[in-house]
């Protein structure tokens, strides 16, 4: 019994996370370009006190054996890089990508990180940036005097500038994509970091090569379903809830015992 309480505690312990994981996905579901997380658990080391298969007597085997596992641990939090919704918002800086790639932008310490959010803006020089005035890369500026700005389905920016009578093109946004997306590092501000499980960047030309064609005047919503996170919290609820039950039922046996009187 004193195994069951030590074992339960760890199932609350993995809902608590469960429901931080469900909450930071409910929290975003707004987001631009965010991607839900899921968490994944695993079980404990099991102790053995008979092995399935054990000899029993003579030519005969023990058929399951006798094995107590100590509970549950979380294994990993994935992000789950499922296309989101888009939405037309009619402005020319609004891009999103349908498919498989992501934005490149460069940070203030010169590293390069990697978004899907694709609400960019125009800074003080005519740069392109994002919200928090993040350089896109490859850096493009658009003129002062321009009138329209169009993005081809393969990232090719041209602008129409004033007095002008066709349009000029001004740069290619390049995408990059990774072999494993889900070992990115989430770093904030709808920006993710290579690592080892990523792999490095592969960057390419938007709707070539297996990149996302590039859709001007639309935005990547959130990929978190309201509804299925709403079941999942009610289920993390309902785990947590009876693992609760399992450490009082387990202290009132424990109490039984303690009572008992020759």
């Amino acid at each position: 019994m004193i195994k069951s309480l030590y074992t339960a505690a760890t199932g609350m312990q993995a809902q608590s996370l469960n429901i931080d994981v469900i909450a930071n996905n409910l929290a975003n579901a707004s987001t631009t370009g965010f991607k839900g997380s899921r968490a994944d658990f695993q079980d404990l080391i099991y102790e053995t006190a008979r092995q399935p298969g054990e000899s029993s007597s003579g030519d005969s085997t023990v058929p399951t054996g006798v094995q107590i596992g100590h509970g549950t641990k979380a294994g990993a939090v994935s992000k789950m890089f499922s296309q989101g919704e888009l939405q037309n918002t009619k402005n020319e800086l609004d891009l999103a990508i349908e498919g498989n790639g992501f934005f490149q932008i460069t940070q203030p310490d010169g590293d390069i990180a990697y978004s899907r959010a694709g609400s960019f803006k125009v800074d003080g020089e005519g740069r392109i940036v994002t919200s928090d005035g993040f350089l896109m890369e490859p850096q493009i500026t658009i003129p002062a005097d321009t009138v329209s700005i169009s993005v081809g389905l393969d990232g090719t920016i041209s602008v129409k500038q004033a007095g002008a009578q066709t349009a000029t093109e001004i740069g290619t946004i390049t995408l990059a994509r990774f072999i494993n997306p889900a070992g990115l590092s989430s770093a904030g501000r709808n920006l993710y970091m290579p690592t080892e499980a990523s792999g490095d960047a592969i960057t390419g030309t938007a709707g070539e090569d297996g990149f996302g064609a590039i859709a001007q005047g639309f935005l990547e919503m959130s990929n978190v379903s309201v509804v299925d996170e709403m079941v999942n919290m009610i289920t993390a609820q309902r785990a947590y809830e009876i693992n609760s039950k399992t450490i009082r039922t387990a202290d009132e046996m424990l109490q039984m015992a303690n009572g008992l009187k020759r």
